[in-house]
């Protein structure tokens, strides 16, 4: 059975073009249901110590400008594990432009406008094509601002 830990999870952590501005955190959570004290079942969000094959987990990148200048043209980038499939539709981060590769990160572009051939055919590339997560700022983060960005994997 494969078992993926989170220090492998975090391996794909969250790499900042502007590095010399941004603190950057990238957090693997998964998804844990409990009973409360009312018998009713709850939701939430646990750190993801151990994921089995089926299993979602929830990557938050936060970055914040511990400059005391303006960050401009911040982009966030964050690989997708070989083992992890991107969910579809789960990435956000307010503010930012989303964009993916599906060559290893040589190039990005939206998710509508990727492509993918395989022997001689060419087809829309789809959530399974992913290799990276980018997402890319359209203001500037002011000194000492935060920002989050967020996507969803399944561990195959």
């Amino acid at each position: 059975m494969k078992i993926l830990t989170s220090i492998l999870l975090i391996l794909a952590a969250a790499a900042a073009q502007a590095q010399a501005h941004l603190d950057v955190q990238t957090t693997v959570h998964k998804q844990e249901v409990i009973v409360n004290e009312a018998g009713e079942s709850e939701t939430r969000l646990v750190p993801a110590d151990v994921v089995v094959p089926g299993e979602s987990v929830f990557y938050t990148i936060t970055f914040t400008n511990v400059s005391d200048e303006p960050a401009d043209n911040v982009v966030i980038t964050n690989p997708i594990a070989a083992d992890l499939m991107y969910v579809d539709g789960s990435a956000f981060g307010p503010g930012m432009e989303i964009e993916f590769s599906i060559d290893g990160g040589a190039t990005f572009a939206p998710a509508a406008e990727l492509n993918v051939t395989e022997d001689g055919d060419v087809r829309k590339a789809t959530a399974a094509d992913f290799t990276h997560v980018r997402w890319v700022m359209q203001n500037d983060l002011a000194a000492g601002a935060q920002g989050t960005a967020r996507f969803a994997a399944v561990l195959e």
